[in-house]
């Protein structure tokens, strides 16, 4: 695999993966200006490709959040012990619910394996129609609340609203987001808890995904694997420590907006017959 795509692709997931914008989008409009071989090989090698920027995605969020982390890892010993009010023990108890959901669906997907979800008109509709929710429940949310007044019921229907990140286009940060803010959840809070969740549901899908590629690699590969774990993870915590300072004092709205520009370009390069 070139050098040059490696970089485009672990650079471009680790901007896009917690960004509420959709990063199937731009790997699909990434895929349409870089034509690869089609094979059982290069399907695989990609495989491996985007386990590895997964994991590099993974390591940024544990580096960024690493107090929030740690605060789970302590939550732990409150749970033991039968102590499940305590707020650190809550917090655990919350991201476990919001996970289930999406295992349970992610299992099922897998197996049934469903082609026509990655079509490019899905992929460019979710794109717009997930933006447009994103925006909506952005401004007509006022409330501020803090994730220390999560419920059980708020976990549920942010796990539930997870399982749309199943569909190509939907974005799994922009779907817990703007799950958070019809909550009332407060902007920095809803994408704290979102990237928080994400590790559960990165760990889940790159091990399933590692189990059916893990035989083809080779010294290369394993190269080429680190390369991309780096950059991924480079880029990632720099998006994250960007649009958390932004959150902080504007809107999700310019990622609503950009999200229709996307969209937009996907349906036009699909009647272009730049992307099948």
């Amino acid at each position: 695999m070139p050098i040059l795509h490696i970089f485009i692709i672990s650079i471009l997931q680790g901007i896009t993966e917690f960004l509420p914008i959709s990063s199937s989008g731009h790997l699909l409009l990434f895929h349409s200006i870089v034509q690869q071989p089609d094979s059982l090989e290069a399907e695989q090698v990609n495989l491996l490709l985007d386990i590895a920027v997964h994991v590099g995605t993974l390591f940024a969020v544990v580096a960024y959040f690493w107090k929030d982390i740690w605060r789970m890892t302590l939550g732990c010993f409150p749970l033991m012990t039968g102590r499940w009010d305590h707020p650190d023990a809550k917090l655990n108890i919350h991201i476990v619910i919001s996970s289930i959901p999406v295992i349970i669906a992610g299992l099922a997907l897998h197996a049934w394996d469903p082609l026509w979800l990655r079509e490019t008109w899905i992929v460019a509709t979710t794109t717009i129609v997930f933006g447009a929710l994103l925006w909506l429940s952005d401004a007509r949310s006022e409330a501020q609340r803090g994730n220390e007044t999560m419920t059980i019921k708020d976990a549920v229907l942010i796990g539930l609203a997870q399982c749309l990140a199943l569909i190509p286009g939907t974005s799994r940060s922009g779907i817990t987001m703007t799950a958070s803010r019809f909550l009332g959840f407060a902007r920095t809070e809803a994408a704290r808890y979102s990237l928080l969740l994400s590790t559960i549901a990165i760990s889940g899908a790159g091990t399933v995904g590692a189990m059916d590629v893990a035989a083809i690699i080779t010294p290369d590969l394993a190269k080429a694997i680190l390369l991309a774990i780096v950059l991924s993870g480079l880029s990632a915590i720099i998006a994250i420590a960007v649009m958390m300072k932004w959150l902080e004092k504007q809107s999700f709205k310019v990622f609503a907006i950009y999200r229709f520009i996307l969209g937009a370009a996907l349906f036009v390069a699909l009647g272009m017959g730049w992307i099948a």
